[in-house]
């Protein structure tokens, strides 16, 4: 069966890292992991963390119930790629979901979404099970 494709553009946040002199050093002292979590935390301003909080937590549960039948794919809304991908299906606001390259939606209603990807694994699935036959 080929996965349902999904991809959702959002604001992610970005983390840079330093030279791998430093890194390294960083690691040794036992304050990497610690800088970039503080480094995480502060990305992206309070709202558009509990945003992308809100898009994590929905796709794991996605991924949760249906597992390997899904690729997912988090671009960010501010990164070129997520920039091209935006302008290829015309996509000004975010959060935005595509599936499987026709349907998008912008905004997060999990609802509707989880019902149009629950329709695609099944259709997919039920293709699988015919050509078995």
């Amino acid at each position: 069966m080929k996965p349902v494709s999904i991809q959702i553009i959002t604001y992610a946040p970005t983390v840079f890292y330093h030279c791998q002199h430093c890194e390294l050093t960083f690691q040794e002292m036992g304050i990497g992991e610690r800088l970039r979590r503080r480094d995480a935390a502060e990305a992206l301003p309070d709202d558009l963390a509990r945003e992308f909080q809100a898009v994590s937590d929905w796709v794991h549960d996605l991924l949760r119930r249906h597992g390997a039948r899904l690729r997912v794919d988090v671009l960010d809304a501010a990164s070129i790629r997520g920039f091209l991908v935006s302008l290829r299906y015309r996509i000004g606001r975010y959060p935005a979901v595509i599936v499987d390259g026709r349907d998008k939606q912008t905004g997060l209603d999990v609802a509707a979404l989880d019902a149009l990807i629950d329709a695609r694994v099944a259709a997919a699935s039920e293709r699988l099970a015919t050509a078995s036959r």
